[in-house]
Formats: structure tokens, sequence, C-alpha cells
């Protein structure tokens, strides 16, 4: 019996080192189930704090997933390894359970005070007082690289606020360019979200747990932002293709990228190569009212409504799908065109600044 335990522990030592491993050294994409569990249990217990609030209450309860996600991490690693030594000593030794649990809790948080149990310490003894800090250190090296990443998305999410109205949306980001008579900035807001459509695919898909952190303000999210980042895009190749930027074109590819770079890691079933012609949520009505206030700021002309809702479907097809589960996933705040939640809430529109300008005398 006492190979049995030895076996055990030693596979529970292993199935730890593997979890630790796959979630903050493999720079790879892996999929975390210790993560995707904790997510799960985690966000269902904060939803049941708040059963009936709306979006605002969902809001100030979810904003606690990230730290408790952290928190569960170390405590599940901690308590994985507190076993597998448990298990190890009892079964390479004549200790009884008692003695195995004090020793290898003393072991592992270096604690020491088990250690007179017997006279010579063993190398399971050493291994244990060694991994119990290595895990902690593992997991605050990794704080600086979350905060780091975070802090990059954070950033462009905030400048898209007076770009795109607070929360998000896509032909609203069109309609304010136009307005304002900043359309040449278009190209270069399209290359930055380029680059951070990759930061987030590489960072989002090798760090899950970034997915539960939301941005400071209850109206932004950086979801929300690419979306409406991307149909701004598509929305401008498929009105007026030929003024539009090649910029628009590549920012639409490095964001579906990304998102399905993300879905891998998280186990979405997506369809790699969707057809042009395939269905979508968004109906045509919606995309005419957006196409008829985008024109009305000045943007379009090239082609009517009926002509480009083609175009502009074959583009969405490639992200819808993966952008509403995502933004379901994460909670992220209705905003227009970025499908349902899993709280009651109507889409919220983007709110706009008010007119200042001083009156004329006549």
């Amino acid at each position: 019996m006492r190979m049995i335990y030895a076996l055990a522990g030693l596979l529970v030592l292993l199935f730890t080192v593997a979890s630790i491993l796959r979630t903050l050294v493999v720079p790879r994409g892996l999929y975390s189930a210790l993560v995707h569990r904790l997510w799960s249990v985690l966000r269902a217990m904060l939803r049941a704090v708040s059963p009936f609030g709306g979006y605002q209450v969902q809001d100030r309860v979810q904003t606690w997933l990230a730290p408790l996600i952290l928190l569960g991490m170390l405590t599940t690693w901690l308590a994985g390894m507190l076993v597998a030594y448990t298990l190890l000593l009892h079964g390479f030794s004549e200790l009884a359970w008692s003695v195995s649990f004090r020793e290898a809790g003393s072991s592992l948080f270096t604690l020491g005070f088990a250690s007179g149990e017997r006279l010579h310490l063993s190398a399971l003894d050493f291994l244990a007082a060694a991994t119990g800090p290595l895990v902690i250190a593992l997991l605050i090296g990794y704080l600086p690289t979350l905060y780091g990443a975070y802090n990059r998305r954070e950033v462009e999410v905030t400048l898209l606020q007076s770009r795109a109205g607070e929360p998000a949306w896509g032909p609203e980001l069109l309609a304010r360019q136009s307005l304002v008579d900043t359309e040449t900035a278009l190209p270069q807001l399209y290359r930055d979200w380029e680059r951070l459509a990759a930061d987030i695919g590489e960072g989002h898909s090798n760090y899950p747990v970034l997915l539960s952190f939301r941005s400071p303000q209850p109206h932004r999210s950086w979801v929300v932002g690419l979306i409406a980042v991307m149909d701004a895009a598509a929305l401008q190749l498929a009105v007026c293709p030929k003024s539009a930027p090649p910029e628009a074109r590549l920012v639409l590819r490095a964001g579906f990228t990304a998102l399905r770079d993300i879905a891998r890691t998280q186990r979405i079933a997506f369809d790699p190569d969707p057809s042009p012609d395939g269905p979508i949520r968004l109906t045509y009505e919606e995309f005419d009212a957006a196409v008829a206030l985008v024109t009305a700021g000045g943007i379009g002309g090239e082609r009517t409504a009926p002509e480009a809702w083609p175009h502009f479907r074959g583009w969405r097809v490639n992200y819808e799908s993966l952008a509403h589960e995502l933004a379901r996933r994460t909670d992220a705040v209705p905003a227009l065109w970025t499908g349902p939640r899993d709280f009651p809430a109507a889409p919220i529109p983007p709110s706009r600044p008010a007119d200042r300008r001083p009156r004329q005398h006549s």
C-alpha cells in the first residue's frame, strides 16, 4: 500500500508541476484546465451574488474575478504540492499520516517546526522546501507580465473613447472622424489597433487570466473596442472601397487572427474558412441605419447600402461569432453590435459629448 501511496503522490506532483509550467512558463498558448475551471466556478459564484442585477451590478461584481482566479491558482498549486508530498512521505517512510502531513507542510512552506520528527531530513523534505517558494516566486514574477500587457491594452482602449464613443461602436467611429474632420487619422488608428490586436492575441492566449481583467471604467472593454475598430474598417471597405485606406484590411486580418488565437486556447469551436455568404447575427436593417449615419457624416457615396451589404457581411462573418462569444464570456459592456450577454441588458448606444460651441450673434 505504501508503494501505491508513493505512486499516487508522484502523479499528483507531476500533474501540479505540469499545470504550473503550462500556465506560467511555456510560451505556446496552451489550454489551462485550471484557469478555465476557476473562471467557470468563480464567475458563477460572483453571478450568484447578484442574480437580478443589470450590467452595472455585474460589472462591479465581476471586477473581483481576475484577482480571485490568481489567488485560486496559487492555492490550488500549493494544495496539490501539499497532498503530493504528504503521500510521498507516507509512502517512502514509516511516518503516520498526521506526521507526514505536518512534515510536508513544514517543508513546503519552509516553516521548519516538524523537522524534529526524524533525525535525518530526506531528499523529499529538501525538494518540498525548494518547490514551495519557487511556486510563489513564479506567480509573483507572473504579475508584472500580466499588468504590462493589461496597461498596453487599456491605453489604446481609453484613447478610443474620444473617437468611437463610450461604449465604442464602429459606425460612430467613422461618423465622428468625418464630423470633426479627422478622417486622415484613420490609417494611423488602424495601424495602432493592428499592433494591439497582435499583442492581445499573443498575450491573452499565453496568459488566459488576462481575459478576466476588466477595464477601469464600466463602459470600456477591449473586446468591444476591437469589434468597433473592425466594424469601422469593414464598413469603410464596403461603402467606399476606393478611398478606404489599405490599413483597414490589415487591421481586420490582425483582429480576427487574434480572436482565433484566443479561441484555440479557450477551446471555442469556429470555422477557419467561413463562406462570405454565410449568415451573421447583424441584420440588414441595422446595417442600413449605420450606413445612413456614416453617409450623413460625409463618408461614403461609392456604394449604396444594398450594394455594400454583401461586402460587409463577407468581412464580418470572419469574426462576428468569436467576438460575440468572447464578449459574452468576459461579461463586456453590452454595446451595439456586440451580441447577447448572460445577464438581462439592453444594448447601450455610445454617448456623445454635448455641443459646447459658442452661439453666433447677429
